[in-house]
């Protein structure tokens, strides 16, 4: 049987196709092959449309089955990742009614935070596991306070991932996993979300029905199936957050486990056997995959500028050099960029640093020294720098990991990023041959029955590299974290 998977992210919509017998990826694409367009019509503001998303899911679909090796009558099951904490709300017809308010966007934070204190810090923590913060929920309350007539059109709100199920199978669905991840699920109680709902003055007829993330979905409808090229009947039986879905695809499931990523945003993701917060909601705990009789809960630092950094330098600075030229001319400067610092921080409010957005900053810059590779070096110096800083306050929740597993991808391509990250934090990393997408593809065969356990599905897991800290390196790390962390307190205080 083969295992379709599908990635939404907020750069492009990755597609992978899996054979469940070898666990052997047999295709992969993305689409489109240049970034999509976020929209900020305002300052803090981000939006995509969810008819692009699925635009994209067509055209990547295509593309997959134009390999004549490939016979799209043997997919058996389908699997979805999307990007977390996104807006999207239709009406009757099924209809966008607006764009889709993305994860990056800080428009709600003020809406959260004021929640945070009318509720009752100790109530949301421990009800929620978080602060209400910028999160999906606050994102719906600010439609209904600034777009009234379009609030008044909504028949359901959905994640992204919810929006994709919904075009394949014509069924409006949610998980757990994704009410939590939007700050509408009370732990508590066991039930969605229902004090702060009614805070907000939210109906809950607006949530669509739960079903579990492993486990039929709905099935693909004729026209989705006409669309996409693949026989109608298809299962789709899962569904997860992107970040959830990376710790799941690289096999971490149980307390101790480290995921990683870092894409347009930078994750590190630990999962926790026992409820735990952060009092100040800086990192935010979620319903994991696997969560249910045993409470598996995922612990989420989120840098939002990472990859996006990276990205703009090469666009802005790097007068046509690719990121392997970049690298090679960051290798050519020391650790610590010659006291040149920069923080991360310069796409939408970020949680780590209590929802505050002062926007990207380079510090020390000396016209005289520096040139264009230790503004390349700095910049990726700054984003592990705040890894490291997140990873600090998930300590003091007793998440300490013995290993960080990463797919070898985006930022982790880079020998800079991967060993000044190992360096500083002295935990090893091993990457793994592996996607959100074919994550998204194996988790669909634990859903619907062919492998008898989520494990199971990552028997061949290979790992590709480990990298191991470099104990030398580690004194000149620590001072050059401690000059970025003055830097960045500058900012806080």
């Amino acid at each position: 049987m083969l295992l379709l998977g599908y990635d939404i992210g907020s750069s492009s919509v990755k597609a992978a196709l899996v054979d469940g017998h070898s666990g052997k990826t047999l295709a992969s694409t993305f689409y489109p092959k240049s970034e999509l367009e976020i929209s900020a019509p305002h300052q803090g503001w981000a939006e995509q449309s969810p008819e692009t998303w699925w635009s994209c899911i067509q055209a990547a679909t295509q593309e997959l089955l134009a390999n004549p090796d490939i016979d799209a009558s043997a997919i058996g099951a389908i699997g979805i990742s999307y990007q977390m904490h996104g807006l999207v709300v239709v009406d009757k017809a099924g209809e966008v009614i607006r764009p889709s308010i993305i994860w990056c966007d800080s428009r709600a934070v003020e809406i959260g935070e004021q929640a945070f204190q009318e509720m009752g810090e100790a109530h949301c923590l421990s009800h929620f596991l978080n602060s209400p913060g910028n999160f999906t929920a606050s994102k719906l309350k600010w439609v209904k306070e600034n777009e009234p007539e379009q609030y008044a059109r909504i028949h359901k709100m959905m994640l992204p991932g919810d929006y994709i199920a919904y075009q394949l199978t014509g069924e409006i669905r949610t998980t757990i996993s994704g009410l939590s991840e939007g700050i509408l699920w009370d732990f508590e109680e066991d039930t969605p979300a229902k004090a702060l709902l009614a805070h907000y003055g939210i109906e809950e007829s607006l949530l669509p029905e739960i079903v579990p993330t492993f486990g039929e979905q709905g099935r693909v409808s004729a026209d989705a199936a006409q669309l996409l090229g693949i026989p109608a009947g298809i299962p789709v039986s899962y569904r997860a957050g992107d970040q959830p879905n990376n710790a799941f695809s690289l096999n971490v499931l149980n307390p101790g486990e480290i995921a990683a990523t870092a894409g347009t945003s930078g994750v590190v993701y630990g999962v926790s056997g026992t409820v735990k917060y952060d009092a100040q909601s800086r990192v935010n705990s979620f319903a994991h995959v696997n969560h249910g009789e045993e409470t598996r809960l995922g612990v989420l630092l989120c840098i939002n500028g990472t990859g996006i950094l990276n990205n703009w330098l090469r666009k802005n600075v790097g007068g046509g050099i690719d990121y392997v030229g970049m690298n090679q001319a960051a290798e050519q400067v020391a650790i610590g960029s010659d006291g040149l610092v920069v923080l991360p921080f310069g796409n939408g409010a970020e949680r780590v640093l209590g929802n505050r957005d002062f926007g990207s900053q380079v510090n020390g810059l000396d016209f005289n020294r520096h040139g264009q590779g230790h503004l390349f070096r700095a910049a990726q110096e700054g984003i592990v720098y705040a890894f490291h800083y997140g990873m600090d306050i998930m300590e003091q929740m007793g998440i300490k990991p013995a290993v960080i597993r990463a797919g070898q991808a985006n930022m982790f391509l880079s020998p800079i990023f991967r060993q000044t990250l190992a360096d500083v934090t002295q935990v090893p990393i091993e990457l793994y041959d592996t996607d959100g997408a074919v994550g998204a593809a194996r988790g669909a065969g634990v859903g619907a029955g062919f492998y008898p356990s989520p494990a199971s599905a990552f028997e061949r897991l290979e790992l590709l590299e480990r990298i191991e800290p470099q104990t030398v390196h580690q004194a000149a790390q620590q001072d050059a974290y401690e000059r970025w962390q003055t830097c960045l307190e500058n900012y806080l205080t």
